[in-house]
């Protein structure tokens, strides 16, 4: 069967969306900058943190983390309820139940893949979910930078 040209009122044959509306709305969520991440990067650089966006800490892992913190070796994930199947509040769609159910079910496994690799390389991972109150996330992340920031050499005396 041939594909439909995409357009605004067509969906693809074949597509994991069930309407135009679906469609829309999907194509409309990003993958980075979401409001959680920006609330959070505000605040964090309004304490004077400074840190790098969208980062990839492992030299091997095409996987990048949304805020990076390098010296400290911190590592900051925002993850958005639905996306990453949220346990207090996701709630699976009532059509494609099974597309979605597995597209979740990846998701987490990538996740954890991630999680471990990070630990593994001595990094302190974060993960804050999107309901979650950002000061405190920031609270969180910035005793984790000063706690694990490297100290300064004292000088040795002259």
């Amino acid at each position: 069967m041939a594909r439909r040209r995409t357009s605004d009122e067509t969906v693809p044959d074949g597509s994991w969306a069930t309407s135009v509306a679906t469609r829309k709305s999907m194509l409309s969520n990003r993958s980075r900058d979401t409001s959680p991440e920006l609330k959070l990067r505000r605040l964090l650089w309004a304490q004077g943190l400074r840190y790098r966006v969208a980062a990839k800490p492992l030299a091997d892992r095409r996987r990048s983390v949304d805020i990076v913190f390098g010296p400290a070796k911190v590592a900051v994930e925002i993850h958005g309820c639905f996306w990453h199947g949220c346990p207090e509040h996701y709630r699976p769609p009532g059509s494609n139940v099974e597309y979605w159910s597995a597209k979740i079910a990846r998701n987490q496994a990538r996740d954890a893949v991630k999680l471990v690799a990070l630990e593994a390389e001595g990094w302190e991972v974060i993960v804050a979910w999107e309901h979650e109150n950002p000061e405190d996330v920031a609270l969180r992340v910035a005793e984790a930078v000063a706690r694990r920031r490297p100290r300064p050499k004292p000088k040795p005396p002259c």
